[in-house]
C-alpha cells in the first residue's frame, strides 16, 4: 500500500492522526500519551509511503513486516492502522476496554495489521532479527521493520540482537530508535546513559542514519537510504520530542504514561487546529 501523497498532504495527516489519538487516550483514561506523539509521524510516513502491505489483505505473504518493540505506544500505530484501513476508526474509542481488539500493548490475535505481539521491552529487534534471517534463508523479497525507544535500549538483549542482524549481515533489517531522551523515571542520561549511541550501533557493523523524527520529508529519505544501503542492517536514530505537538506535554516525563481529561483534550485539540 503506497499513498501519493506529497509533504504537505502527510503533514496534514500527522496533524488528524495527533487528534485521534488524543481523544482515543482519552477515552480510555489510561495509556501512553508522550511516546505515542514523538513516535507518530515515523509511523505515519512508514504506513502511508514506505511499506508494502495490504489491509484488505492483512496476512499477504510477501508484505513487509512490522514489530513496534515499545510496545506501550501501540496507541500511534493503532490510529495510523486505522488510518489505512486495516479496521473502522470507530473502534479507536474501545481501547483498552472489555472485548476490545485494541489492547493496551500489541496483541496481533486481536488487531488486524499486527505481526507481533509484543510489549516486554527489549525483546523486539531480537524477534524482527529472526524475521529478516528467515526471509534471507527463504529468498523472500521482505524488509523487517522495528521501532525502539532509547530508553528501552539500555536493556541488554537489544545488544545481543544487533551483533546477531551485524554477524548475518541482514540488510533487509531496518531498526529505528525514537530518541526522544525521556524514560517513565526521567531523562536518558540521568537513569542509564546510553551515549554515544551512534557510535555504539556503529561498532555492531549497523549503518546509522540521524533524522529530525518530525520532518515527514526526511523522514522518507532515511528509510529510502536504508533500502539501498546493503550488507549491513540499517537503524535510524530519529531525534524526536516526547509529547510533540501539544505544548503542555512536550518533554514533560510525567506524560509517559498519562492520559488527557476532557479540559486538557480541549485545549490539546484547540492547539492542533482541530
Amino acid at each position: 500500500m503506497f499513498r501519493n501523497l506529497n509533504e504537505a498532504q502527510m503533514e496534514e495527516k500527522t496533524r488528524l492522526l495527533r487528534c485521534n489519538l488524543l481523544k482515543m487516550l482519552c477515552e480510555a483514561g489510561s495509556g501512553h500519551s508522550g511516546g505515542s506523539l514523538s513516535a507518530i509521524d515515523i509511523l505515519a510516513v512508514l504506513y502511508n509511503k514506505i511499506m508494502k502491505h495490504n489491509p484488505q489483505n492483512p496476512s499477504w505473504q510477501e508484505r513487509d513486516r512490522f514489530v513496534l518493540s515499545k510496545g506501550h505506544v501501540c496507541p500511534a500505530l493503532y490510529v495510523v492502522l486505522a488510518d489505512c484501513g486495516y479496521f473502522d476508526e470507530k473502534e479507536l474509542m474501545t481501547l483498552r476496554k472489555y472485548n476490545s481488539i485494541l489492547q493496551g500493548h500489541p496483541y496481533m490475535f486481536k488487531t488486524p495489521g499486527l505481526d507481533v505481539s509484543s510489549g516486554s521491552l527489549g525483546q523486539g529487534l531480537s524477534v524482527a532479527t529472526g524475521m529478516s534471517l528467515a526471509a534471507k534463508m527463504n529468498g523472500e523479497d521482505t524488509r523487517v521493520y522495528c521501532l525502539m525507544g532509547d530508553g528501552e535500549t539500555q536493556e541488554g538483549q537489544i545488544w545481543e540482537a544487533a551483533m546477531s542482524a551485524g554477524h548475518y549481515k541482514l540488510d533487509n533489517l531496518c531498526g529505528i530508535v525514537d530518541v526522544n531522551r525521556l524514560q517513565i523515571d526521567g531523562k536518558v542520561e540521568d537513569v542509564m546513559n546510553i551515549n554515544p549511541l551512534s557510535d555504539k550501533w556503529k561498532a555492531f557493523n549497523w549503518n546509522v542514519i540521524e533524522v529530525d523524527g518530525h520532518k515527514v520529508k526526511d523522514i522518507e529519505s532515511a528509510f529510502r537510504n536504508a533500502e539501498n544501503a546493503k550488507g549491513k542492517p540499517t537503524v535510524i536514530l530519529a531525534d524526536t520530542i516526547k509529547g510533540k505537538g501539544v505544548s503542555f506535554m512536550e518533554n514533560v516525563c510525567g506524560w509517559h504514561g498519562t492520559t488527557p481529561n476532557r479540559e486538557q483534550l480541549e485545549i490539546a485539540l484547540k492547539e492542533l487546529e482541530y
